[in-house]
């Protein structure tokens, strides 16, 4: 008798004012789980140093994304600083279907959409930093904006801070192995959800046969 027990996938979305550290832990996540794929989204941002199109970002005209939003080719779509960025419905229905799980990197807008219209299959999770002063310091470590951006970015980052409680889970990101091990425990756990087990049922009569 398999082991195997066919599941529904799951959405693990991770938001964080910009600098939190939300990229860099699904980066970390993904290195160690063949089964945690990313969600690439539309963006009509440029292409940023050592940024792969199809990889990190499907790269469109505003155009192009219009069209995208029009004929309903979007589960949600945001503009962040400038930019516009939007998640195509196909793939991650796909992936639901197969039990392949998908990682999001949005903001609090993208996950309000996100659960509109898939609402038992996200998961939430708000990474917060220890301080807003070390939030500055880490935007600054990585120098990839001017000192005007960094003065925008930390401006936002209050108003962004102040929807972590529509989150599933909140993560203070002191320490990045313990936020990356927090993060993953929450995976593992919703992965085990009876609910999420679709094929659980007739694993359990077989199990009882």
């Amino acid at each position: 008798m398999s082991n195997e027990i066919a599941r529904r996938g799951i959405l693990l979305v991770l938001s964080s004012p910009s600098g939190g550290g939300k990229t860099s832990i699904g980066r970390a996540l993904r290195v160690t789980d063949p089964n945690l794929g990313l969600s690439v989204s539309l963006t009509t941002r440029p292409p940023r140093e050592g940024e792969i199109d199809g990889k990190d970002y499907h790269f469109v005209s505003a155009a192009r994304f219009d069209e995208a939003v029009r004929n309903g080719e979007l589960i949600e779509h945001a503009e962040v600083f400038g930019a516009r960025y939007g998640t195509p419905r196909a793939p991650v229905e796909a992936a639901l279907a197969e039990g392949r799980d998908l990682l999001f990197d949005i903001d609090w807008q993208g996950t309000r959409q996100l659960r509109a219209a898939l609402p038992g299959d996200v998961v939430s999770v708000f990474i917060l930093p220890p301080s807003m002063a070390e939030l500055e310091r880490r935007l600054r470590a990585r120098r990839a904006d001017d000192e005007a951006t960094v003065r925008r970015r930390m401006g936002k980052a209050a108003a962004e801070i102040a929807h972590w409680d529509e989150y599933d889970y909140v993560v203070v990101n002191r320490d990045f192995d313990l936020a990356v091990a927090s993060v993953r425990a929450v995976l593992a756990a919703e992965r085990l959800k009876r609910v999420r087990q679709t094929g659980l049922a007739s694993f359990v009569s077989a199990l009882l046969a």
